[in-house]
């Protein structure tokens, strides 16, 4: 643990420990379909074009919201395993400030050692999975509630 390593919620610093415990793929996999049973159901009515995550060769959809100065995300996926990744961030975000999220560097993703199990087209999927939580909580920052479109 080095001081420089950016700071992450405590949530999703315990999922990458988990990850890292993991040194065989299929156990990775096997874990995140665990995190996709887990995901909360997401209303039919908000899975919308401007909740759609951009350039994911599967269908995913973020939404996001403002409590007590807290965001708090909601989403889904048609692949199964792209659905694990939906939960694994949300489980790791939620609860957390838009300063917090936005402190999260991108590296945690390598950290799992999930990069190396998912095809380029999935990890470039996670990647703006996660790109798209993001730019929700500095739509919160910035004082929108109404997030931008995507």
């Amino acid at each position: 643990m080095s001081s420089t390593a950016t700071s992450q919620p405590a949530n999703l610093d315990r999922i990458v420990q988990r990850f890292k415990r993991r040194s065989n793929p299929k156990q990775r996999y096997q874990q995140l379909l665990w995190y996709a049973k887990r995901l909360q159901e997401m209303p039919e009515e908000n899975k919308s074009q401007e909740n759609k995550v951009p350039g994911c060769v599967s269908q995913v959809y973020i939404t996001a919201n403002l409590e007590d100065g807290k965001v708090w995300y909601q989403g889904d996926s048609d692949a199964q395993l792209v659905k694990g990744l939906v939960a694994l961030l949300i489980e790791g975000l939620n609860g957390s400030t838009p300063e917090e999220i936005l402190q999260v560097s991108p590296d945690f993703i390598e950290e799992t050692g999930l990069k190396v199990s998912l095809t380029p087209s999935r990890a470039n999927g996670f990647y703006n999975i996660f790109q798209t939580m993001k730019k929700k909580a500095l739509g919160f920052q910035m004082g929108d509630s109404t997030q931008p479109a995507n």
